[in-house]
């Protein structure tokens, strides 16, 4: 639903509750665990597994994956992990383009094999993505263990990843599935937002929707979506959608716990846990007001006549914006010098902002590939007085030498990246980001890798 974009001056629905890589929320742990995820995924040798709660973000972590693997990781993607053991080994094998041809089992196993030692051999990897494993019947997860078997004299041929809900931990807890736990070798937990991170959130997916405003959730509203949702994502976004569309309806530009008592009843969730302390029944039954259905109709018998508000002016200056900038986009970026920094979209960058493009210059031709940084920020080419008042403000806290901006175009997006530091190893990068000072950790910085940047 896009009726209040116009409304709050949005380029884009914020929180749309299909995966958007764009959206991805670095904080809360998300983005350091998708680091560790590359990591483990493309120098391990077990089978890795990612739990989370409905709606905890896992689907859209699995989606990052995709991008942020080298380019000599193969992917195969299984959505449908309700399928029997052959038509696991026959989906595989159509993705890797291998004849079936009523194989059976062991010849197809086989197959599978040799297309994998010739990938090797190539110098490729290759990465099976599973999502809602949780579901997979016990025969199918037996051939994945299976299929953790296939290897050459060095390494395993084929990494596996399995994406699901906490139930998976209680079936691989049982005795006969043992054997598949121990090839286990990396556990990631995705946990629901705390209610700092829920503001944090928010925030951040109206800046990447285009949203330069005062925030329109008030600080009630926000305390309140985050009892509600639990710190679940998707209820998050279930919740503010309808909560602006709410105040859409009542010609406010500003979210209060009346909006999210209208969102809520008509989301009418289910408590995460029964027995939880928070019990939301008395509150979703309880609420005063009508629901969102009510809401559209009303809307769409008055639309024609109606006048809607003016959307909100832009905050007068970047040092104004309270909202974190989005994360670094994970592929690879096309940088631009300094002397370019004027092309091709005409941007007039401020001079910190080309003189750190020169610093970038410089150090990227020097720093080792397997070095780490620290992403700081990361925003539109376009927002030149945040990427200008973001260097001011942290040359006086950070040392000013070791700060670096690029500039990439990806899927025709012009952005700006800010960076910090050059350190041997990904432990020493994440032991320096927890030093940083809290104001520049605002923007919820995470490691990354040199030889993403080229």
């Amino acid at each position: 639903m896009s009726l209040y974009l116009e409304h709050f001056g949005l380029r884009e629905p914020p929180f749309r509750i299909t995966p958007h890589t764009d959206f991805f929320f670095t904080g809360a742990n998300r983005g350091p665990t998708l680091e560790a995820l590359v990591y483990a995924i493309t120098q391990d040798e077990g089978i890795v597994k990612v739990t989370g709660e409905v709606g905890s973000g896992k689907t859209m972590l699995c989606r990052m994956l995709l991008e942020r693997l080298p380019d000599n990781v193969e992917t195969l993607y299984l959505a449908n992990p309700s399928l029997s053991r052959q038509e696991i080994l026959g989906a595989i094998a159509d993705e890797l383009g291998i004849p079936t041809d009523g194989k059976a089992t062991h010849s197809l196993t086989r197959a599978l094999q040799d297309a994998l030692i010739e990938r090797y051999a190539a110098g490729k990897r290759v990465v099976m993505l599973i999502d809602e494993a949780h579901a997979m019947p016990a025969e199918s997860l037996e051939e994945i263990r299976l299929l953790s078997n296939l290897e050459s004299k060095a390494t395993k041929l084929l990494q596996i990843a399995l994406f699901a809900q906490p139930e998976l931990d209680e079936r691989l807890a049982a005795n006969d599935m043992r054997q598949l736990r121990e090839r286990i070798t990396q556990h990631f937990s995705l946990a629901p937002l705390k209610p700092d991170d829920v503001a944090s959130y928010i925030e951040f997916r109206l800046r990447a929707a285009g949203y330069h405003g005062p925030n329109p959730f008030t600080a009630a509203a926000v305390k309140l979506i985050a009892e509600i949702s639990e710190g679940l994502s998707r209820r998050i976004n279930i919740l503010a959608d309808k909560a602006l569309l709410a105040a859409y309806s009542h010609g406010s530009h500003q979210v209060d716990s009346g909006e999210i008592r209208i969102a809520a009843q008509d989301a009418r969730f289910s408590p995460l846990h029964q027995k939880s302390g928070f019990n939301v029944k008395p509150l979703l039954w309880g609420l005063a007001g009508i629901g969102i259905a009510t809401l559209l109709f009303a809307l769409a018998f008055n639309l024609g006549s109606r006048s809607v508000p003016p959307p909100l002016a832009e905050a007068p200056s970047a040092t104004t914006n309270t909202l974190p900038a989005p994360p670094a986009k994970t592929l690879q970026p096309r940088t631009l010098s300094g002397s370019q920094a004027e092309s091709p979209s005409n941007i007039r960058f401020g001079p910190l902002t080309r003189q750190h493009f020169d610093q970038y210059d410089e150090w990227l031709k020097k720093a080792p590939r397997q070095h780490y940084f620290i992403q700081l920020l990361a925003t539109d080419a376009t927002h030149t007085g945040e990427i200008e008042g973001f260097l001011a403000r942290a040359a006086p806290l950070l040392d000013p030498s070791q700060l670096r901006a690029y500039r990439s175009s990806l899927s025709g997006s012009d952005r700006v990246g800010i960076i910090y530091g050059d350190f041997p190893n990904r432990e020493a990068a994440a032991a320096a980001m927890q030093a940083l000072p809290e104001s520049i950790k605002a923007a919820q910085p995470f490691p990354r890798q040199v030889s993403r940047l080229r």
